[in-house]
């Protein structure tokens, strides 16, 4: 396959001034897109603004012979990430990918996080991502074409202390994900989610207690973190934004070099009529049990 191309294609990447972001900014620019950084930038929790990140990432971008232009514009307000695609439509005339990146972190225990915590991370992670790409639906349904790409977290999976609030609003983004995937194949709209491995600014903090309270050397970390590095997301990023990309409603885990699925397993479990609760006690192993298990995708839903 020669190389992807996005000659004459717009994308919107949101969080695009920084980290993750900026390396799904600069791959595109320099595969042809012209880009719209958007990125309101404030701190890792969501306070402040500064217009400088976005015009600096841009600033680079052109330096590069690419073409972008900056938005200062927080997703977690309606009008706000409206705003955005204006900007794209405005300034160049069309509207092809939107990269739903923006996110805030804040960790803690569930005891411990107050409700405006978990407001705040379902603002930017979820309602951020669907104000978005309400707004941009229209441009591209209109044009019987889109990528759309998400952006989910394996902690949405559990497994990891701490982050009951970004966890679960990364679920609601999934469940977003799969169910646009769903509606949008009639309009030639693609959605898929990226769960990146990276270490960014965001996640550095919570990244390195977690290694002082399980004890892990630190040479381990630091080889570690080397190897956790935006750029090594941005590959599986570009791809699903591509035309020709065939996926819809995928979770691709990327980072480190690698990249993998994410699936909805089904297993074969049991089926009786007048179901009781002990039925289910005496077959739980088979319930259980994943063999020949079948993968649920957003296509056999529309099906």
């Amino acid at each position: 396959m020669g190389e992807l191309r996005f000659d004459d294609r717009v994308a919107i990447v949101t969080g695009a001034a920084r980290g993750i972001g900026r390396s799904y900014a600069l791959l595109l620019a320099a595969r042809g897109a012209r880009v719209v950084v958007a990125d309101y930038g404030g701190g890792p929790t969501g306070t402040g603004s500064s217009a400088e990140p976005a015009d600096d990432a841009v600033r680079e971008i052109k330096e590069a012979g690419g073409e972008a232009i900056a938005c200062c514009a927080s997703v977690s307000e309606e009008h706000s990430a409206a705003r955005i695609v204006d900007t794209a439509i405005e300034a160049f005339g069309r509207l092809d990918i939107v990269v739903n990146n923006a996110g805030i972190h804040d960790p803690g225990l569930f005891s411990d996080l107050s409700m405006d915590q978990f407001h705040r991370m379902l603002d930017v992670h979820y309602l951020g991502t669907l104000f978005v790409i309400r707004s941009a639906w229209p441009h591209l349904a209109r044009a019987g074409y889109g990528r759309v790409v998400n952006t989910v977290s394996e902690a949405m999976l559990g497994g990891n202390p701490e982050l009951s609030s970004y966890g679960a609003a990364k679920g609601a983004v999934f469940g977003l994900t799969r169910n646009l995937a769903t509606e949008g194949l009639g309009h030639g709209i693609r959605v898929n989610a990226i769960a990146p491995r990276a270490l960014t600014r965001l996640s550095a903090a919570h990244t390195e207690q977690m290694a002082v309270e399980k004890s892990i050397p630190k040479e381990m970390m630091a080889k570690l973190n080397a190897s956790m590095t935006p750029d090594l997301v941005a590959p599986a990023v570009a791809y699903l934004a591509h035309e020709s990309c065939p996926l819809n409603g995928e979770i691709l885990q990327a980072g480190m070099g690698g990249v993998a699925r994410i699936v909805v397993l089904s297993s074969h479990g049991i089926s009786k009529r007048n179901l009781t609760p002990e039925d289910i006690a005496d077959n739980i192993e088979t319930i259980m049990d994943l063999t020949g298990g079948e993968v649920r995708s957003a296509d056999d839903q529309a099906g």
